[in-house]
Formats: structure tokens, sequence, C-alpha cells
């Protein structure tokens, strides 16, 4: 366990800060896409942060784009034709992750896993812990989230 200043707050986790802050108008987006799909703001802040660092114009090496990291059909399917618009992109993350949460009746574990590798084979496998790059995404979003939380609870205010 280390210890890391995040928000100006020493706190002793097994996690790292990466310094990327959202804007004002990507947090607001972020905000709002999570009230309408009634999805936990945190989760997706988490999200964003461990796909792309906050850079809109991420492109993975498997072809997943912008913010959340879409893959081009998951994209289309959720109403993102500018998948590096932050708007469209924060939206149909909002909206699968809401879908993926039905699925999956709120567990976050196999929510996350699902968005990394693919609904229909978490469906199928239950999250395979043998796939070590599944596990370690599950992992990594759990912690930014968890870290989330706590700032929320902690800091005066909530957090950004």
């Amino acid at each position: 366990m280390r210890n890391f200043a995040c928000a100006g707050l020493a706190i002793a986790l097994p996690i790292f800060c990466t310094g990327e802050k959202p804007s004002a108008r990507t947090s607001a987006i972020v905000k709002r896409y999570a009230l309408r799909y009634n999805v936990p703001q945190d989760l997706l802040f988490a999200v964003i942060e461990v796909e792309s660092s906050w850079n809109p114009r991420a492109i993975s090496p498997k072809g997943a784009l912008g913010l959340m990291q879409l893959m081009p059909g998951t994209a289309r399917r959720f109403g993102a034709f500018n998948p590096f618009d932050p708007e469209q992109n924060i939206a149909a993350g909002a909206r699968y992750i809401a879908v993926l949460m039905t699925e999956f009746a709120g567990d976050l574990r196999l929510v996350t896993a699902a968005y990394n590798a693919g609904d229909y084979w978490v469906r199928r496998k239950q999250l395979n812990y043998r796939n070590s790059d599944v596990v370690a995404y599950v992992r990594s979003v759990r912690q930014h989230y968890e870290l989330r939380r706590l700032l929320a609870a902690t800091l005066p205010g909530g957090h950004q």
C-alpha cells in the first residue's frame, strides 16, 4: 500500500492518480448522462479515466474510439455517429453501461468486464479469471471508482 495525494488529500490506497482531470464541460456531460441513464457517475468517470485518460481523440490498437473507447459498432449501436465528439461518445457509453447494468443485475465487476471484453463473453463465461487483461481492467476501474467515491465522501463539497 502506498500513500497518494489526490485533490490535496493524502490517502493510502493500492491505486494511483493519473493527474488527468476532465474539463468542466466534459464533467457536466458525464453527470448529465449518468442521471439520464441512471448509472453511477463515478463509474463513468472511472471508465473514462482508465480507457482514455480524458483524451477525446484516443484510438486504441484494436480500434476503440474517443473518451469511452467505443468500438465503431458499439458507437453506432448507441447513437455515437461521431465517436470523437465528447457529447455523443459519453452519451453512447453511458447508454451501453446502462444496458450492461440491467443485463448483469448491477454487478459492477461483470458490468466492467463486459464493457471491456464484450457482453457475450462475460455472459457466457461469467468473467473468466484466466484472462489477465480483463481482470486487470476490472481492478483498475474499480480502484478509480473507489477513489472517486472516497474523495466525494471525504472532501468538503465532494469532488468535481
